[in-house]
């Protein structure tokens, strides 16, 4: 062979190396879908506690250093709320609710947290509990995806008491898998998310659940600075022509087949 087919040999296989090797510049595929729908995810962890004990071990934990850990990766805000004292559940439950702009964010946050000095040592009574005394009876989490119509989670703006405040989460379970898109496209494309808008519930996000115990489910929450504005913000929603309309749309029947609700109150430590 020639020399000058040899070097055309060389110069075609290193173009086709360059061509194929992603630049310093470039994202993986998973960064660069979440960029371009700008859709955060969104984890929800119940904690369900035995005792006062185990409550108040996991508040310091939470509050001293998990959610200092989590902002100093930048993740934030992240809201913590209780069940309300009039809620009818036997046992005291804390929701955690943070925020993730990517899943490889949500995937690498255990192996920071390891790697975390402070959150170790802040968080060590909590870690380092003995089998016979840990610190709540079991975790729960759900992660979810944003919807279209609200992409990423808005802390809500209400005021006053926080123990008068209303945050309520609901969860709505479908049938089936259809139904289940169904009805998150209620939310959007019907015009759901928008009459929330209109009649200001204030709410902190809508999410489509990826894993849970609970499946095909939808997740939100609205705020509210009391249970009478609580009600009247209900009430308006019902009355709403818009909501008349699409409620009766044959395309949008049946799509909700169990709906659990739980009105939640901030801890003195959330972040909203």
């Amino acid at each position: 062979m020639s020399i000058s087919k040899i070097a055309l040999s060389i110069y075609l296989v290193f173009s086709l190396l360059l061509s194929c090797t992603p630049t310093e510049t470039e994202e993986s595929p998973a960064a660069t879908v979440t960029e371009a729908s700008g859709q955060q995810f969104f984890q929800l962890r119940t904690y369900t506690f035995a005792n006062a004990e185990q409550e108040a071990v996991t508040d310091a934990f939470l509050a001293k250093a998990f959610l200092p850990a989590l902002k100093r990766q930048n993740i934030a805000p992240i809201g913590v709320f209780k069940l309300r004292p009039e809620s009818v559940d036997s046992l005291q439950k804390t929701f955690v609710l943070i925020p993730f702009d990517s899943m490889e964010e949500f995937a690498e946050l255990e192996a920071k947290l390891d790697q975390d000095e402070d959150f170790l040592s802040d968080g060590a009574e909590y870690l380092g509990a003995k089998h016979d005394q840990p610190p709540y009876l079991r975790v729960e989490s759900v992660l979810m995806e944003a919807f279209e119509d609200m992409p990423a989670l808005r802390a809500s703006a209400v005021e006053g008491p926080r123990s008068e405040r209303i945050y309520e989460l609901r969860s709505y379970e479908s049938s089936n898998e259809t139904y289940g898109k169904n009805k998150v496209d209620m939310f959007n494309a019907g015009g759901e998310v928008v009459l929330f808008d209109k009649l200001e519930f204030n709410a902190v996000f809508y999410g489509d659940v990826i894993s849970g115990p609970k499946m095909p489910n939808l997740m939100y929450m609205t705020t509210f600075t009391n249970q009478a504005s609580r009600d009247e913000h209900w009430q308006a929603f019902v009355d709403a022509p818009e909501w008349k309309e699409m409620s009766s749309l044959d395309k949008y029947q049946n799509n909700v087949s169990h709906i659990d609700i739980y009105f939640l109150y901030p801890t003195a430590y959330s972040d909203y």
